[in-house]
């Protein structure tokens, strides 16, 4: 500890020294923290699956009827087709399990699901429909042989024309979780359960999105892999799970 005459006579050196002295101290706050001291690792990152510009790596989906896909203004655009249109992923093989992918999605006409998005757990597709059924239905196809809007996942949502919706969906070996924007509208347990598709999004595999009777606009695709420890965390169940609100 320095004592009052070693205060004073810090003040009595010389300038250059004074500088000196300023600059090891900084250098000091500067010093590399210990390993242990280290800000823990952020979370793996997002990966692009949008160029924001063309369709790279991915091709308008077979449906038969289907509407033109475009690029519009920094937006994919699946116009309305007679029923079914669609994106579907044909770049490099994409993750299966412990996975979360992320969309923005809006309804530009028409009044059924803007956003049917087919995705693997494993081997197994499925699908996440977000305002099915005239419009509202948010669910799973399919659990157990059930579709969205007849299984425990199937829930009723208001959604407006034009508005955008942060789609998240999270994979993983215990079940289903996902949020439209900050509500988390799916939580479910799908081990034991059987999963597959509907017959019409089979050309959605392995991952697209699609419309019914509907135009819709996406951007902001992106897709990354979990951390140990989310991919292991228990499945929360999502708001009013049990119940359609109205």
């Amino acid at each position: 500890m320095l004592r009052r005459n070693d205060y004073l006579s810090i003040f009595k050196l010389p300038p250059f020294a004074l500088l000196a002295m300023v600059v090891v101290s900084s250098a000091v706050c500067f010093l590399p923290l210990a390993a242990d001291e280290k800000p823990a690792a952020n979370e793996p990152a997002w990966k692009s699956l949008f160029d924001g510009k063309t369709l790279k790596n991915w091709k308008s989906s077979d449906f038969g009827g289907e509407g033109k896909v475009s690029v519009e203004e920094g937006k994919i655009v699946l116009n309305q087709g007679s029923d079914m249109t669609g994106i579907t992923w044909t770049g490099e093989a994409l993750p299966k399990i412990n996975y979360e992918v992320s969309v923005m999605a809006q309804r530009i006409e028409g009044n059924d699901f803007f956003c049917g998005m087919t995705f693997e757990i494993n081997d197994d597709p499925c699908s996440l429909i977000i305002g099915g059924w005239g419009g509202g239905v948010v669910g799973i196809s399919s659990l157990d042989g059930l579709d969205a809007a007849n299984n425990e996942t199937a829930r009723y949502e208001s959604f407006e024309p034009g508005q955008w919706y942060k789609i998240r969906l999270r994979v993983t070996e215990t079940g289903l979780m996902a949020w439209i924007d900050n509500k988390q509208v799916v939580g479910v347990v799908t081990k034991g359960k059987k999963i597959s598709i509907r017959a019409e999004v089979e050309a959605s595999r392995p991952f697209g999105i699609s419309t019914y009777a509907t135009m819709a606009g996406l951007k902001d695709i992106k897709i990354r892999k979990l951390t140990a420890d989310e991919a292991k965390a228990p499945i929360t169940p999502a708001e009013d799970n049990k119940k359609k609100n109205k």
